[in-house]
């Protein structure tokens, strides 16, 4: 059974913040993003309060995003260190 792949579209200034990671996170976030291109909602995954967005962890990091079920599209949003990203929602 073959999955059915989603769309993922990069924020445009998601690529500033991704350069300001810890070398040692790019490879990780970066393959956590392209894997929600096949299941925009990995386990571990959660919804935030208030907000049409949802978040995965990578170690202190945090990737937001939108999932748009109807086009099967996810809208990154934000990366950033937890204590951070969520600031300015």
């Amino acid at each position: 059974m073959s999955e059915q792949q989603w769309a993922v579209n990069f924020h445009r200034d998601l690529e500033k913040e991704i350069r300001r990671l810890p070398r040692s996170y790019i490879k990780r976030v970066l393959e956590m993003i392209e894997a929600l291109a096949i299941d925009p909602r990995p386990h571990g995954c959660k919804k935030l309060e208030g907000y049409d967005l949802w978040r995965i962890q990578i170690g202190v990091y945090r990737v937001l995003y939108e999932i748009d079920d109807e086009n099967r599209v996810v809208n990154t949003y934000r990366i950033g260190h937890r204590r951070d990203v969520y600031r300015s929602l």
